[in-house]
């Protein structure tokens, strides 16, 4: 195991606030531009990537070791908030590529660092994680196998939402030895997305929300990938997808739900200026107050503890796992309340697409089952107040 995931370092504050003001222009600025763009054409052009990558904002989180920002998760988190307020395919890309190397670096070879994971934090490379089945859950019922012969692994199975499954570089992909059970045998691949034979690859972006984003089916048959692109050891490969990705991941994507849920706030909060009926200003209209105080409290409640969630989780403390379901377990069902009563606000103007707080609303929706639905959060957590390591 790579020991190159070190502690970061203290954080200039000065020049994190010059950071978090210059992110906040992007998004309110050019960020802007890209969305109508995207909303147009459907899809994010390679320019789009290409400023993201050229202003450091795919490598804010990886240590400099790996030629990242080292960035503090928590601190990490306070520019995913900002991120959040823009398109979510923009969001989509800074989550995801400031988050695979987390699942990559402890267990990767030194060619593998080299080869994949700093290209990857650089914005060189795309890594695409790769666990959910449409047969199975994402956890220790996997039913993609691969069949080991000598040096090389042969891979069977069926994936499917796989976000930047169709233009990735690799594919960071979670499978089990074949006769094995539970997290017995499981094993962690970057499998290249170079046109290996036996690979089938359906482009199923067609989405309610997060438009530009690319997500695949993936069907493996009799696939060889060389046993040398294995992450870690055979049994490990649970351990690498769920606490190398998902349980961090699932803390930055309740951070992007309180970015969007501000930004539906402030749209509503715009419009309430605004908007006249009956000779009156709705922001004078005791109801629409209402629900804009409700929205302040639900969005303060659910940072404050996604940010507890990015403490426990950057030390490592035993009811980390815990939070870090219960976090987005309260910030997608808040982000939920949020933009409803913001469209709400907004009345039948919201409805319509030409406005920005219809996309808001859509974007929201896809949270909902991002890294795992809310019933599975409920399991997680119930799971660790019962067995007592869940905490107060």
């Amino acid at each position: 195991m790579s020991a190159v995931v070190e502690k970061p370092a203290a954080l200039d504050e000065a020049a994190f606030a010059d950071l978090k003001a210059e992110l906040t222009a992007w998004v309110t600025g050019p960020g802007e531009e890209w969305a109508e763009r995207i909303e147009a054409t459907g899809d994010v052009p390679p320019e789009l990537f290409a400023e993201l990558r050229e202003r450091g904002y795919l490598s804010l989180a990886a240590p400099p070791a790996l030629g990242g920002r080292g960035i503090p998760f928590p601190r990490y988190l306070e520019l995913m908030e900002i991120v959040s307020r823009s398109h979510a395919s923009v969001r989509m890309l800074v989550h995801v590529i400031n988050g695979t190397w987390r699942a990559m670096a402890p267990y990767a070879t030194p060619q593998q660092l080299d080869e994949i994971v700093k290209p990857s934090v650089a914005g060189d490379a795309l890594v695409a994680f790769t666990l959910t089945e449409p047969t199975a859950g994402t956890g220790a019922d996997l039913r993609t196998t691969v069949r080991r012969e000598g040096d090389t692994y042969y891979l069977n199975g069926e994936k499917h939402l796989i976000t930047f499954g169709v233009k990735c570089d690799y594919w960071l992909l979670a499978a089990r030895l074949e006769g094995t059970r539970g997290h017995e045998g499981t094993v962690a691949l970057l499998v290249p997305n170079d046109g290996l034979p036996g690979v089938e690859v359906v482009d199923d972006s067609e989405t309610m929300g997060v438009r530009g984003t690319d997500h695949a089916i993936l069907r493996f048959r009799d696939v060889p990938v060389p046993v040398s692109t294995r992450l870690g050891d055979e049994g490990q490969g649970l351990e690498v997808a769920l606490g190398g990705f998902l349980l961090p991941s699932r803390v930055s994507v309740a951070m992007s739900c309180v970015g969007l849920a501000e930004r539906a706030q402030e749209l509503a909060i715009e419009y309430a200026n605004r908007r006249e009926t009956f000779g009156k200003k709705l922001r004078d209209r005791q109801a629409v107050q209402f629900y804009l105080a409700e929205n302040y409290a639900d969005i303060a409640a659910a940072r404050a503890l996604v940010l507890q969630a990015a403490r426990a989780y950057e030390d490592g403390a035993p009811d980390a796992g815990a939070l870090s379901s219960a976090s987005k377990m309260v910030a997608v069902d808040m982000l939920a309340r949020v933009t409803d009563k913001a469209l709400q606000i907004h009345g039948g103007q919201g409805y319509w697409h030409r406005n920005a707080i219809e996309r808001v609303y859509r974007d929201a929706r896809a949270q909902r089952f991002e890294e795992g639905t809310n019933e599975i959060q409920k399991l997680v957590v119930a799971r660790a107040v019962l067995d007592g390591t869940a905490g107060f």
